[in-house]
């Protein structure tokens, strides 16, 4: 990277220093020696180009003088200058001199911009690792982005999971609730029928001839928790005690109690039987 910046500027300066010689001995040549007008060109030049040297071993060293870059670009725009004038007062081709006068300015900027590369200028070591630096922060870059997309999709899988899961239990639940309905408006048709207690009486009634039951099927509806039940069980009732409690239950109201109603009051008022002996006493008394 070196010669691809000094080559241009070292070019660039013998160009423009010949050029500046030529002019000043061809504009000079006419009115002194020729030997007079090759001195006031290569002074010139090698003021420009003692400059110059001393200006690169300053930078070489690490160090810089305003001083020695004034004197260098004012060498530079002496020449400039000279080449301006001799363009301006030529007799032919005014235009091709005028195009050339800018080099000696165009080599002092190539300097310039050699000396900006040597200030900023890395060894293969520190280029080396930037480029690793930034290789492996793309890496890492790349890494957390096909993560994130794969967080993503994995999200949108159990989301849709569990939708298509929640939908499907919705389905059971409803096929489920439909399916009850209909067997409780079934039971509940058969428990309203006219023919209902009559048709279970007649089928019961050879079986308990003395004892005919009164049969009623399961109602569907909300169950209301008993208040007041006591959590310890009261003493245990005799046969005839028993028999008592529930007439005196059934006949609270009327029409007579339900076998249900009988036994949900029976066990609100604390008192205490096991399902056969209750079942016992509501059949004696019925």
């Amino acid at each position: 990277m070196s010669a691809k910046t000094v080559l241009p500027a070292v070019a660039m300066t013998a160009v423009s220093m010949v050029l500046t010689l030529a002019v000043v001995v061809m504009w000079l040549g006419a009115a002194v020696p020729w030997p007079v007008a090759v001195v006031v060109g290569l002074g010139i030049d090698g003021g420009w180009l003692a400059t110059l040297a001393y200006e690169r071993r300053l930078a070489a060293q690490g160090d810089h003088s305003r001083t020695v870059t004034a004197v260098g670009w004012l060498f530079g725009l002496l020449a400039t200058a000279v080449l301006v004038v001799h363009a301006l007062t030529a007799d032919h081709a005014v235009g091709a001199w005028l195009a050339v006068a800018w080099l000696p300015v165009a080599a002092k900027a190539l300097w310039l911009v050699h000396g900006l590369w040597e200030r900023t200028a890395l060894t293969p070591t520190a280029l080396g690792a930037i480029r690793g630096i930034q290789q492996e922060a793309r890496d890492e870059a790349a890494v957390a982005r096909a993560r994130l997309r794969a967080e993503a999709a994995t999200e949108e899988t159990r989301l849709t999971a569990v939708t298509e899961a929640g939908a499907r239990v919705a389905r059971v639940q409803a096929k489920t609730a439909q399916t009850l309905a209909g067997a409780w408006s079934t039971l509940e048709t058969a428990r309203i029928g006219e023919d209902t207690g009559r048709a279970l009486t007649c089928v019961t009634g050879r079986v308990t001839p003395h004892d005919t039951p009164r049969w009623e099927l399961p109602v569907w509806g909300l169950m209301e928790p008993l208040a007041g039940r006591s959590l310890e069980a009261g003493p245990a009732l005799t046969d005839d005690a028993l028999d008592v409690v529930v007439d005196e239950i059934r006949r609270s109201e009327d029409p007579a109690l339900s076998y249900r109603e009988m036994a949900a009051r029976f066990r609100a008022a604390g008192h205490s039987a096991s399902e056969v002996r209750l079942r016992a006493a509501w059949k004696r008394v019925v």
